[in-house]
């Protein structure tokens, strides 16, 4: 999975003739100029490559697709809510730096430690929320201006100072 990179879902169909909207989060408006396909999770870890015949913008995180074999309604339809991949390569020559899907790869560090690679972007309307992996366990990471204390690109490290205790609800063994 590290090979591709997830950058938004496909919410609807659009028109009769197969289109899909793809909502993303790439950081502005976007026509997948030099993309061939993208790759759509049908089940958890299985990406299916769908070649793009065409592409327009709609908005910074709308755009319309239409799909090779996708001719109808109801085959657009079938797509809805699926997350849509992009391999990685092509994912780096896309997104915007100021985007906060360009996080994704980078490493989290409190007072100077590593804590884990951010493995997904969650935005919510005041916070972003990152994922890493923390000791073997899924750990989400609040990035607000609280929180989030430094972003270095060149070295890809984003620096965090986290609410005492946050890390080890990670790791605690239920009782």
């Amino acid at each position: 999975m590290s090979d591709y990179i997830h950058i938004g879902k496909l919410v609807a169909p659009h028109g009769v003739a197969g289109a899909v909207i793809i909502e993303h989060a790439l950081g502005k408006p976007f026509l997948f100029k030099g993309i061939d396909a993208i790759f759509i999770e049908q089940k958890t870890g299985s990406f299916i490559p769908y070649f793009i015949q065409s592409a327009s913008a709609k908005t910074d995180t709308i755009s319309h697709l239409q799909l090779e074999g996708v001719k109808t309604r109801e085959a657009a339809n079938f797509l809805t809510s699926k997350k849509v991949w992009l391999p990685q390569a092509d994912f780096q020559k896309l997104v915007e730096k100021n985007s906060p899907l360009a996080l994704l790869g980078y490493m989290v560090q409190e007072a100077g430690k590593n804590i884990g690679v951010i493995q997904e972007v969650i935005e919510q309307p005041h916070q972003l929320m990152v994922t890493i992996l923390y000791q073997g366990q899924e750990a989400y990471i609040p990035l607000h201006e609280e929180s989030l204390k430094g972003v270095n690109h060149a070295k890809k490290i984003v620096q965090v100072e986290l609410p005492d205790g946050l890390l080890e609800l990670y790791t605690e063994s239920p009782e």
